[in-house]
């Protein structure tokens, strides 16, 4: 069993405030009339076992949730290709969540990585119980 708790009636963000996409997807969830769990990484330390839980449960590893390719990221660390290991990743996510490369929304068991804001209405259940269909 996982640090990362789960439910599926739940839609868990995992974001950064530090960029416009991390701030439209934690409105569209927030704004989904779902049950929901919004952590920004810029605001609330993540552990690093719950870090690998993340890479984990999109078939990563943790490098590949850094965004080497920002300018900021290339600002602090030069154009170079940098080697780390586990540890140094996640040194780097906790010191600059901006860097985080994708949001990551939680569903049930299912682990999805965003890359937009519009990306999070294609994996939202349709609400639409109750609604009696206009066509027979």
């Amino acid at each position: 069993m996982g640090v990362i708790a789960m439910d599926k009636k739940q839609i868990t963000l995992y974001y950064s405030s530090e960029n416009s996409i991390g701030k439209q997807l934690n409105a569209y969830v927030e704004s989904s009339g779902k049950d929901n769990l919004t952590i920004d990484i810029s605001k609330t330390n993540v552990t690093g076992t719950q870090w690998a839980e993340l890479a984990d449960g999109l078939g990563k590893k943790i490098f590949e949730l850094v965004n080497t390719e920002h300018p900021d990221f290339k600002d602090v660390y030069g154009e170079d290709t940098i080697d780390l290991d586990d540890d140094g990743w996640l040194k780097i996510l906790n010191k600059y969540p901006s860097f985080l490369k994708n949001a990551i929304v939680i569903k049930g068991e299912e682990y999805i990585e965003l890359t937009s804001a519009s990306d999070f209405k294609q994996y939202m259940d349709p609400d639409s119980a109750g609604i009696e269909k206009p066509y027979k």
